[in-house]
């Protein structure tokens, strides 16, 4: 799954109700911070001791910054390994993967902000259904997927219709392939990053 063209909100606006403690959101955003500079130095990368809650599979997308800029974005809509292990994966693919930027240098490595955004399970979802600032978005019609992060419509002040066409624009689907047999899944995600646990 490609990651979202949009720098997902630095904030945890888009979270009705936090999942995460104040320090599950640390140790992740810190294994995320480790896979980055393993990654990017080449060294192996070892976990902390991680609990029990953090290691339950979950979807989730790391978003990387440097000066204030976009570094790079990836992330995996369905649960497929533990979060800590999503979070290590898609972070290290945040800073050499992601093939709209150059890999993050050693230099920068000590000055990357990292915003985490984790999902909740996938479900299906009428139009009339989907709720701007809380709901993310999957449209799939045959083998075209795309995939918008719920703070997205909100950023850029979207209504429900524009933020579907958007989605269905995001797989390379006509705007219109909600109204005509596209699936439409839905999504929470808690945001949080460095800014947000200082």
């Amino acid at each position: 799954m490609s990651p979202p063209r949009e720098n997902p909100d630095r904030s945890s606006s888009a979270v009705l109700q936090a999942e995460f403690s104040p320090d599950e959101r640390r140790l992740l955003l810190r294994v995320a911070h480790d896979a980055i500079g393993s990654g990017v130095n080449q060294r192996e990368l070892s976990f902390p001791e991680i609990p029990p809650h953090l290691a339950e599979p979950r979807g989730a997308f790391t978003t990387i910054y440097h000066a204030g800029e976009l570094r790079g974005c990836v992330g995996y809509v369905v649960a497929v390994v533990p979060l800590f292990q999503t979070v290590a994966e898609t972070a290290r693919a945040a800073a050499l993967d992601d093939m709209r930027f150059s890999p993050v240098t050693p230099d920068e490595v000590p000055h990357i902000e990292v915003v985490l955004s984790i999902l909740s399970p996938l479900v299906p979802i009428s139009p009339d259904q989907v709720e701007i600032g809380r709901h993310g978005l999957v449209v799939t019609l045959g083998m075209r997927r795309g995939l918008l992060l719920p703070q997205v419509p909100s950023e850029h002040g979207w209504d429900r219709e524009t933020f579907l066409s958007q989605t269905c624009h995001k797989a390379g689907l006509p705007l219109d392939a909600w109204q005509h047999g596209a699936t439409i899944e839905a999504f929470t995600a808690e945001v949080f990053g460095d800014r947000d646990v200082r």
